[in-house]
């Protein structure tokens, strides 16, 4: 029974939900010491590496397809995939409620970097509705070519990542370690075709 928990769905989400609930926690009780630039940059981090980890699970599949906790990883890849809309969801309102206001919001989008975050949104938003059973069932082949733009959705989250921040070096890496994820994805797939 401790083994099948283990591996159980709950206790994956709770494992998930960790960061948010530090992040919370810190902003409630030490708001002096853990303000408004800690809460919305660690939450967006969080929507980053939870993204990567979601789209390094198919070159680790196909790299170690006899390992058993690949296949575990395939099997809760959405799970991870909706935690990440979750952390930029959480960001989002973060953003939302320091700027108080939609006129002040709405002046920030001539901003580069937050029409590259809003689009990133609103590209993952759809993915994060249907990624449930009952979506994969009645989608289809559709689902496949929805769930494409997470790669769109991508490039926009780190393009927003590397414009908005102060010291983007940390960005950069991030982006080099997703290009590398994607480089291996691709040439594993055409690999596979070939073969």
């Amino acid at each position: 029974m401790l083994k099948a928990f283990a591996g159980s769905r709950p206790l994956l989400w709770l494992v998930l939900a960790l960061p948010g609930l530090w992040i919370a926690g810190r902003w409630t009780f030490t708001p002096d010491l853990y303000g408004y630039g800690h809460a919305i940059g660690d939450s967006g981090d969080w929507a980053a590496w939870l993204l990567m980890a979601t789209l390094a699970v198919t070159p680790l599949r196909l790299l170690l397809r006899r390992q058993s906790w690949t296949i575990w990883l395939m099997r809760r890849r959405r799970d991870i995939g909706v935690a990440s809309f979750a952390y930029a969801a959480l960001h989002t309102a973060i953003y939302l409620v320091r700027k108080g206001s939609p006129e002040f919001v709405l002046a920030e989008l001539s901003s580069g970097y937050i029409v590259a975050g809003w689009a990133a949104f609103a590209l993952f938003l759809p993915l994060a509705l249907t990624s449930n059973d009952m979506s994969v069932r009645r989608m289809k082949r559709a689902w496949k070519r929805l769930h494409r733009l997470v790669y769109p959705a991508a490039i926009l989250t780190f393009l927003h990542w590397v414009w908005s921040a102060f010291d983007p070096t940390t960005a950069w890496i991030h982006v080099g370690i997703l290009a590398a994820i994607e480089i291996v994805r691709v040439a594993l797939q055409r690999l596979q075709r070939v073969t």
